[in-house]
């Protein structure tokens, strides 16, 4: 997709969002049906996925891990960002995008409760084949970072809520 043709298919939008900011505001939903023993299938609009335990939580392996979902999440948005703020910088870019996240166990599993529970450090690496400049290219990832949905994300967690019906 050239920069010409990004701004033909998001300038309407952004013109019904500056005249409208509610139209702005849509809700994705995410479903899961509760499999067999310690799985869960998820809906993911082009598959269905069965997550389960990490084999360092007693998971067989033959399940998704709903971490590595996580992190393929972030690689998947940051990629697909980046391929937008280069278009629209006019920039030529290729390459690939990789995460990867420090768990400690001992936390999920309620081994020692000062463990949290959850990633404690996650590293999102670029490695990109591109003619553009050094400021170009920092540009591109600070524009990248700005707008990626998922990393601003996790960088300033929403309000999180469970409930029951």
């Amino acid at each position: 997709m050239e920069a010409d043709e990004l701004r033909a298919v998001q300038q309407p939008l952004k013109d019904r969002y500056r005249a409208e900011p509610t139209a702005a505001l849509i809700t994705l939903v995410a479903d899961a049906v509760l499999g067999d023993g310690v799985t869960c299938s998820v809906a993911t609009g082009q598959a269905l996925v069965e997550a389960g335990l990490h084999p360092a939580t007693g998971g067989d392996g033959l399940s998704a891990c709903s971490g590595d979902m996580l992190l393929q999440a972030l690689v998947a948005c940051s990629g697909v960002t980046m391929r937008a703020v280069a278009t629209s910088l006019g920039l030529s870019v290729e390459g690939s995008v990789h995460a990867e996240g420090d768990l400690d166990f001992r936390g999920t599993l309620a081994v020692d409760r000062e463990t949290p529970v959850g990633f404690q450090a996650i590293r999102l690496t670029f490695d990109l084949v591109t003619d553009a400049t050094q400021e170009q290219v920092a540009t591109l990832l600070r524009l990248t970072e700005r707008y990626c949905v998922v990393y601003q994300t996790l960088a300033s967690p929403p309000t999180l809520s469970v409930a029951r019906h």
